[in-house]
């Protein structure tokens, strides 16, 4: 695609838009793919089809900047600018999350602690208004939509188009793991990392509460002569968690490795961290070498979000990704170890500290204040949880409740279990509203209607599920249809209708519900 095919394009959304705000009617947006664990039903009489705008336009070596799409997923976007000697200064952990879906949603990594979230490392965007108005926005420029459409789920409008800043490539990562005894220590020893200036790179494994692995990287150009590059992509290579649990965990003293770089980029894919474990449990399957070399092509994160959706699993997990500011580590930490006592835990700092002028705006305003904390420590906490349904959502409702008492934040691609006050006293309402409000987007339903557990959902999802009404809750045939859809492609957000239908020339029905 070139830019003139590109405008024709956005030129076609604006218009579907402008549609839609002439019956002040809400939409939805379908993207062609989704790393959010809530259930979601579309149909084609209210959505906007823009998967399709999943293109790098242009990457510029002299600028270091990629002119990027929206739907172009990481791995292409780290293909593209890799072979152009140079990569962004955020890669999200799994190869299908989109450029869009980091910006408009909340994403960060392990190199958030020098740069941020990843919308921090965004030049400029292009927006559709709800009104159908094409406009572009900055750090400079209208820098209250370009803060307020980060984190918005898309509900100030349709981002088509992003600069992303890149910097020089290298070829290996040399990755320091650093045994500690408890997450305090853990804590302690990323913030010594975070302020050596040499390290780009942070995270940690909490393996339990007195075993926890702290992973320091930084680019190098070459290996030291005798070393090999541990691996993490292909089939007979070891899960990477499973890797430093095995070397790292016991050792005395620090283990140093040298990585491929796009090997760390997505060393998190196979088995999407550590959660597809509970997978091999969940089938009454043996959990071994072998059977992740067999089971390898179900076990990349592509693969397993598309069973997720299909099969409802996601409603019998605890999936919450929380930060708390740095004083708040060893509370929480003890919080979570006697209420869920979940591990393996993942462990990273992200710079949340907004540094642009004129940044105190949208959902996360409060990062703009230079009083607030400058970094927090994201709490990445997956695993089964109770059976009963109630007891999961108090359990889910206990973390965020116990995250806004402690000062942090919680990432909304998960479930969100909080009333409409509860949320609101988290989030930074009036800057959010003023934005939505002076870009014609006071309409539209908000962040909390988009993220908020969607019970209809769930319930639609189950009445057009295909799957006898009797094995849909039985182990293990609930996950069996996930398996078997994922097995079997095809579009699993974008729910067929009885009829097709365009929705370029289809008009919107009374009835649609929610943006994005």
């Amino acid at each position: 695609m070139n830019m003139e095919d590109h405008n024709d394009a956005v030129a076609s959304i604006s218009e579907r838009l402008r549609q839609f705000y002439e019956r002040h009617q809400p939409f939805r947006v379908y993207h062609g793919s989704t790393n959010s664990t809530r259930a979601a039903a579309k149909n084609r009489d209210n959505t906007v089809d823009t998967s399709k705008l999943n293109h790098v336009l242009e990457i510029n070596n002299i600028k270091k900047t990629a002119l990027v799409e929206p739907n172009v997923p990481m791995d292409e976007l780290v293909n593209a600018t890799v072979s152009k000697g140079l990569v962004p200064l955020v890669v999200m952990e799994f190869p299908g999350i989109t450029v869009g879906g980091g910006f408009s949603g909340s994403a960060g990594e392990s190199s958030s602690c020098r740069h941020g979230p990843f919308d921090s490392t965004i030049n400029w965007i292009e927006i559709v208004l709800p009104n159908g108005e094409i406009v572009r926005a900055s750090k400079t420029e209208k820098p209250d939509l370009f803060w307020g459409a980060a984190s918005a789920f898309g509900t100030l409008g349709i981002v088509t188009l992003l600069e992303i800043q890149l910097r020089d490539a290298k070829d290996f990562i040399e990755l320091t793991h650093y045994p500690v005894g408890s997450v305090p220590d853990a804590c302690k020893k990323i913030q010594e990392e975070v302020a050596n200036p040499a390290t780009e790179f942070v995270d940690a494994i909490a393996f339990s509460s007195n075993s926890v692995v702290v992973c320091s990287g930084r680019l190098v150009d070459a290996i030291p002569a005798g070393s090999k590059p541990r691996r993490y992509l292909r089939r007979k290579d070891p899960w990477f968690y499973l890797d430093v649990q095995k070397r790292a965990k016991k050792a005395k003293q620090p283990v140093i490795d040298y990585v491929p770089l796009v090997d760390y980029l997505f060393r998190w894919d196979r088995g999407g961290f550590w959660v597809a474990r509970y997978a091999y449990k969940y089938f009454f399957t043996p959990f071994n070498r072998i059977t992740r070399y067999v089971l390898d092509t179900y076990m990349h994160a592509r693969v397993m979000y598309h069973a997720l959706h299909k099969s409802g699993l996601s409603d019998t997990y605890i999936i919450q990704d929380v930060g708390v500011p740095y004083p708040a580590v060893d509370e929480f930490h003890r919080w979570v170890d006697q209420t869920l006592n979940i591990y393996p835990i993942w462990l990273c700092p992200i710079r949340v500290r907004r540094d642009a002028p004129d940044s105190a705006h949208g959902l996360h305003a409060d990062f703009a204040d230079p009083e607030g904390p400058e970094f927090m420590l994201n709490f990445g906490i997956w695993g089964p949880g109770p059976q009963d349904y109630e007891e999961l959502v108090r359990l889910n409702r206990a973390i965020e409740q116990k995250v806004h008492r402690l000062g942090g934040k919680k990432t909304l691609y998960a479930q969100a279990y909080y009333t409409e006050e509860e949320f609101w006293q988290t989030y930074n309402r009036p800057a959010y509203d003023a934005v939505r409000s002076k870009y014609h987007a006071s309409h539209l339903p908000s962040v909390y209607d988009k993220v908020k557990v969607d019970e209809s959902a769930k319930k639609n999802a189950a009445k057009d599920s295909r799957m006898p009404a009797a094995l849909r809750n039985a182990r293990p045939f609930q996950g069996l249809y996930g398996v078997y859809k994922a097995w079997r492609g095809g579009d699993y957000i974008l729910q067929a209708k009885h009829r097709k239908t365009d929705v370029s020339e289809s008009p919107p029905k009374q009835d649609s519900q929610v943006s994005q």
